[in-house]
């Protein structure tokens, strides 16, 4: 039994009013909000436990590395990793890609080479490749789009050929919550010898995610979009990738031993992880992946399918409005305009009826491009969302649009 209103008593800024109006917070694909467990687990590891990790003799850095390299256990359980080893922590998804893209073209690429991704992608998985191509004289090939948001796999599998590194694309859409088929990415990419990293930010929330079945050889998600803290992230890695690239950082941490003439690295995964780690955000990631298991991940879906079928049917009420993203699979993101209405000023309207939705491109402008359009209004669902905000939700569309 999915009882969304026990939920939520665990978010008490779920509770607060904006303008005289109860809080309808729509921009869970931007940042979830924290529950408590995770608020109180960060604060006693502060108050008790604080002190830094590794190679302390003493008593509480012992205990704050046992929480440290506890977590790390949580997140290979959680995304079904083989070792710890293969799970590096990061600030976030865009430190996660930026590794991989500094790193790999650093080891594996020569000028001319290629890497993939997709007209969907989020400017974090778009401009890493990009400053590699100026730097390096990489060359970075882009996966097409149909109409309906979904990506033209046909062309896709033609992309590759002898120059051909790396495919870089996201699991879910930001914009058009459109879920890739990334197994069959993955299988084409591996048929040419082609390692993949997945941007998986919007759907480790949201999702099962089990890295060995779909077979990526990387994946990255953040903390803070799964009601976890800001600035912790997860980089996943095959063990022999990782073996293989060298660090994207230098300094304490990462290191065995230094002398002015030779460093030698520290083993798997430490030697991507310079310098003193936020611990604290680890344990609260770890807690908001404790929080999510005990709900059922497979329940959430449930729950956020529901919603986002429930707010598509109610959005057909509303004259003029155009859904971007019409695919069978979608996660819980709908992205729209109504009529000639900037996007803009409908965010600033909701807003002040109590509505917190995300306006703009999105940090996906090539793909605004392609759908002709500056940006989009986006609602985004998450666990504690319920039918009743998007009833409100609607009905303030209404009062919107009447007002044009």
């Amino acid at each position: 039994m999915y009882d969304v209103e026990e939920i939520r008593k665990q978010f008490p800024i779920l509770q607060r009013e904006v303008y005289g109006k109860p809080l309808v917070y729509l921009d869970n694909g931007a940042t979830t909000q924290k529950p408590l467990c995770v608020l109180n687990a960060m604060q006693e590891e502060y108050l008790n436990v604080n002190a830094n990790v590794h190679r302390g003799v003493h008593y509480l850095s012992q205990q704050a590395t046992e929480l440290h390299e506890g977590a790390r256990e949580t997140v290979r359980r959680f995304i079904n990793a083989r070792s710890t080893s293969e799970i590096v922590f990061t600030r976030g998804t865009t430190e996660a890609l930026n590794l991989v893209a500094a790193s790999f073209v650093d080891e594996m690429m020569q000028p001319g080479d290629e890497v993939i991704i997709s007209t969907m992608e989020h400017h974090s998985n778009i401009v890493p490749w990009q400053l590699q191509a100026a730097k390096k004289g990489i060359a970075v090939r882009v996966i097409p789009m149909h109409d309906d948001g979904t990506l033209d796999m046909e062309a896709y599998a033609q992309l590759f050929n002898e120059r051909t590194r790396l495919v870089s694309v996201c699991h879910v859409s930001n914009v058009l919550g459109t879920v890739n088929p990334v197994e069959e990415l993955v299988r084409i990419a591996h048929e040419n010898d082609v390692p993949v990293m997945i941007d998986g930010a919007q759907s480790a929330p949201h999702r099962y995610v089990d890295v060995q079945q779909m077979d990526c050889d990387f994946f990255a998600f953040s903390g803070h979009k799964m009601y976890g803290p800001t600035g912790v992230g997860v980089l996943y890695g095959k063990e022999e990738w990782l073996d293989r690239l060298p660090p994207y950082q230098g300094g304490g941490e990462m290191i065995e031993s230094v002398t002015f003439e030779k460093t030698v690295f520290q083993s798997l995964p430490f030697k991507f992880e310079a310098g003193t780690p936020d611990y604290i955000a680890t344990t609260g990631l770890a807690k908001a992946i404790d929080f999510l298991d005990e709900i059922g991940i497979n329940c959430i879906y449930e729950h956020e399918s529901e919603l986002l079928k429930y707010c598509h049917e109610r959005l057909q009420e509303i004259e003029d409005v155009r859904i971007f993203g019409q695919a069978k699979e979608k996660d819980a993101v709908v992205s729209f305009l109504v009529g000639d209405i900037h996007h803009l000023d409908m965010g600033t309207l909701l807003d002040r009826l109590g509505i917190a939705v995300r306006t703009g491109h999105h940090c996906a402008q090539p793909l605004m491009e392609r759908l002709g359009i500056s940006g989009t209004v986006r609602a985004s669902f998450a666990l504690y969302n319920t039918k009743a905000e998007i009833d409100v939700f609607i009905e303030a569309m209404k009062r919107v649009v009447g007002m044009f």
